[in-house]
Formats: C-alpha cells, structure tokens, sequence
C-alpha cells in the first residue's frame, strides 16, 4: 500500500468518527481494519496509530484550524475538508519526517476526490496559512 493509500484510509477512519460518539471506536476501528483487503501488519498499524493519534490530539488541532482560517471555524466545516486538513495538520505539527509541501498536496489530492469542487482550493487555501 503506498502512502498516499495509507493517508487515504486514515482520511477514512477519521471521516467515520465524525459519525460516532468516542465511546463507538474501539469498534469503529475493528469494523474499519476488517473492511481493508489484506493490509500488511505494519500498515494497519500505522493507519490505526495515525488515525488515533489525530483523535487524541483533535481539540489542539481544531484550535490551530480555527486560529489560521479566516471566517470558518470548524464547526462550520464539510466534515470531508475538516478530515483532510486535520490530517495535515496533524502531519505538519507532529511528523517530522514529513514535508510540509507533501502534507499540502496530499491533502488536496484528497479533497479532489472526495470532496465538493471547491474542497481543494478551500484546504489548500487554509493549509498555506500554516507555511
């Protein structure tokens, strides 16, 4: 599985837990390791260790969104945008070893695919207020 695949499940689980209360995602995430084809150890583990470690860190890096864009909190977010810059987010603040332009542009890849027409310009527009 590449990187991009792997941040494209992480993308995954965090979209579901925007549907569930935290008390549901022990068994989100068991429902959501048994939907993925034949993931290697290592890559479950590192889109499991991701995906809670965003969540972990949630209310930190909604503040960091909230601080850096102009007249759209979170609260007022798509919930596939919101996903896609807390993962960069997450990235830019807590993974080193990962490029700010590589977090950018991974994040508007994704929302080209799964968010609305305007998703890619609206995360990349706030993402570059983190440079």
């Amino acid at each position: 599985m590449t990187r991009s695949k792997i941040r494209e499940n992480v993308f995954k689980m965090l979209f579901r837990a925007e549907f569930h209360d935290a008390d549901d995602m022990k068994e989100q995430f068991d429902l959501f390791d048994e939907e993925l084809e034949n993931p290697s150890e290592s890559e479950l583990f590192y889109i499991n260790s991701k995906s809670k470690g965003i969540l972990e860190h949630i209310d930190e890096i909604d503040a960091l969104i909230n601080e850096k864009s102009t007249g759209w909190k979170t609260s007022r977010m798509a919930k596939v945008d919101l996903s896609i810059i807390r993962i960069a987010v997450y990235e830019i603040k807590y993974e080193d070893d990962i490029p700010f332009k590589v977090s950018v542009n991974e994040a508007v890849e994704l929302a080209k695919k799964y968010g609305a027409d305007e998703s890619p310009a609206f995360v990349n527009g706030i993402l570059a207020k983190f440079a």
